[in-house]
């Protein structure tokens, strides 16, 4: 028999036992999924991506925990077809919701399959934790679209304490827990969120889980935590009001991330971070706040600082740690790419993403994108490898371009900042980046 020199030794022992048998624990199931979703986050508004005046701690240390994007893109620069093409993998045309869902509008058809489906017939638990947008009415909430629990908000933003709805009112009150309306005035959303988000993972941690956290921030409101107003107080406005929640949504996703650590699951937990589109310049954000360091414009445009945007992705012993690539990735391949990674199926269509791990594995790989499109209304824009043409171009909410830069073409192995209109000089360019618009428009309206 063995003896035990000092009662040190036994627990020592039995810690090291213990962890052993949870990770093998974690090897048998597949990995939990936390999506993490923000809002109106700018380009570079993230230490890691550049910023020299914001404290984002927790958003550096997953980075450096995984592998960081650095020509990442959304579908949309703008809230309700960006978050449709996330959970679908599907152009937002595709996927029903070409622009914002209104105020009792059908929003997202009941028909599309979400990531949350997806996973659900794999055996997950899944929950939305925060920001919904896309429909309320008619089977267009998230319980019809696979998820077994929601808390947070149906339209597209709310004041944090009072929670009602921001655009119109004063009688529009948001907040549900499932399809109840519920009440908690007083109490500033991310706090909420956060508490949500902890008692899933503790309910839910012997997995497998989807965990979809779309934050309702940097979007207006500019409403950060008291402790970021004082601390970013020096700053001029609007950048003070909008840093201060961009260190509210960094503080707050580092509470639910050690958590998870905390009940032994970030091991086995693949984590992923983005924001939904760029920047607002729109008043109720008092013009501006958001950076998109060298890159034009901001949300509602599609030029660069409009749709490309900060992504993280993190899964130990899967995900190179402290990791960059800077190939071109969208977020409508996070659906396949989550699939390859949780052994899922593909839902039964077309998806339009393709799976980014053979570039998350190599800084050599191609891109799963030669050719990408984007529309919202009349604007529209083509990528073809390092050719970008937008027709229609709009800086931001506040205007569009001049007539000279209408029709705007960028070459970007010389110009990623879009500041040199090579249209004029390419005609030939223009007219073969406009055929595989028109052939895409045929494409999705056709589905």
């Amino acid at each position: 028999m063995t003896r035990w020199k000092s009662p040190l030794v036994l627990a020592s022992w039995l810690l090291v036992c213990a962890a052993m048998t949870a990770g093998a624990h974690a090897a048998d199931r597949p990995p939990n999924v936390i999506l993490i979703f923000s809002d109106d986050q700018g380009t570079i508004d993230i230490n890691i991506y550049g910023a020299k005046d914001l404290y984002t701690p927790h958003l550096d240390s997953l980075a450096r925990r995984g592998t960081r994007f650095t020509q990442f893109y959304v579908a949309a620069p703008v809230c309700s077809p960006s978050r449709a093409a996330l959970l679908t993998g599907r152009y937002p045309q595709r996927a029903g919701v070409p622009g914002n869902v209104g105020l009792g509008k059908r929003g997202m058809p009941a028909e599309q399959v979400t990531m949350a489906e997806m996973l659900k017939t794999a055996g997950y638990r899944t929950a939305l934790v925060g920001k919904w947008h896309l429909g309320e009415v008619n089977g267009r909430g998230p319980l019809d679209q696979g998820f077994d629990s929601f808390y947070g908000h149906k339209r597209g933003c709310i004041d944090n304490y009072s929670h009602f709805f921001y655009w119109s009112g004063p009688n529009n009150h948001d907040l549900w827990r499932d399809d109840g309306e519920i009440w908690e005035d007083g109490n500033h959303f991310s706090d909420l969120m956060v508490r949500e988000a902890k008692q899933f993972l503790d309910d839910n941690k012997d997995g497998p889980f989807f965990l979809y956290l779309p934050f309702n921030i940097p979007h207006y409101p500019l409403q950060g935590a008291p402790k970021w107003r004082e601390h970013y107080k020096n700053l001029p406005s609007p950048r003070r009001d909008y840093a201060a929640l961009v260190s509210t949504l960094d503080e707050k996703v580092g509470e639910i991330l050690d958590h998870a650590g905390s009940l032994g699951l970030t091991e086995n937990t693949l984590v992923i971070f983005l924001s939904d589109h760029g920047h607002s310049t729109e008043e109720r954000t008092m013009f501006g706040g958001g950076n998109a360091g060298p890159y034009r414009g901001a949300k509602f445009s599609l030029f660069e600082g409009g749709i490309r945007v900060p992504a993280i992705v993190s899964l130990p012993g899967v995900i190179p740690k402290n990791a960059v690539r800077d190939q071109f990735a969208t977020s409508i391949d996070w659906l396949p790419t989550v699939a390859e990674i949780t052994g899922t199926r593909l839902p039964n269509r077309k998806i339009d993403g393709r799976s980014l791990m053979p570039v998350i594995r190599s800084v050599s790989a191609e891109s799963p994108h030669q050719v990408f499109h984007w529309q919202r209304g009349k604007q529209w824009a083509v990528r073809d490898g390092d050719w970008k043409l937008i027709v229609n171009a709009q800086r931001t909410i506040r205007g569009p371009v001049g007539e000279d830069e209408k029709i705007f073409l960028s070459d970007f192995s010389k110009d990623t900042s879009e500041r040199h209109n090579l249209a004029k000089q390419h005609d030939g360019v223009v007219q073969r980046l406009t055929a595989l618009h028109e052939k895409w428009v045929k494409g999705v309206q056709a589905e």
